[in-house]
């Protein structure tokens, strides 16, 4: 794993590629597909969790880029709304198959703009303190949030309520 937090935010951003273009591949209401959901949602809530605490809490206190910062952090809301419906719907229908499909495309969508936009822009605000807290941050993080996450399925209809 690398020392720069951006390029250890890319490794876990590689690995969730992967795991969609897996679940990509199943079908049915099949145990992989089941386990690579569970896999998948675990992964990317800690994920995004501990970016927040680690990267997007410092880029808040830097003025400049506090409009992007909000607009992943948004984006997180919205993917795990995205994941919990998933986790809510037959996995044997065509609708599974076309909310996984958004979910998709808005995830490859949100971690693109992080890594061709949002990292590249934040790096000459960042001081080596900054970097350092944010990479031991990002790491311990994860590791208790994944600890913590869960597959929480619901709809998004009933999450508007």
């Amino acid at each position: 794993m690398s020392d720069d937090i951006f390029a250890r935010l890319k490794e876990d951003h590689e690995s969730h590629r992967k795991i969609l273009d897996q679940m990509a591949e199943t079908s049915g209401e099949s145990d992989e597909r089941k386990e690579l959901l569970e896999q998948f949602t675990k992964e990317v809530k800690s994920h995004a969790a501990a970016e927040e605490q680690a990267l997007y809490s410092t880029m808040l206190r830097k003025p400049p880029t506090t409009d992007m910062t909000r607009h992943s952090v948004a984006e997180h809301h919205e993917l795990n709304e995205l994941l919990n419906d998933l986790a809510a719907q037959d996995m044997s229908s065509s609708a599974w198959m076309a909310s996984f499909k958004k979910l998709d495309h808005d995830y490859r969508h949100h971690i693109n703009e992080e890594e061709e936009d949002h990292f590249p822009e934040f790096e000459p605000y960042l001081t080596e303190e900054d970097r350092q807290h944010m990479r031991s941050v990002f790491d311990r993080r994860k590791a208790e949030e994944k600890d913590e996450a869960k597959v929480t399925p619901e709809k998004m209809e009933d999450a508007k309520e």
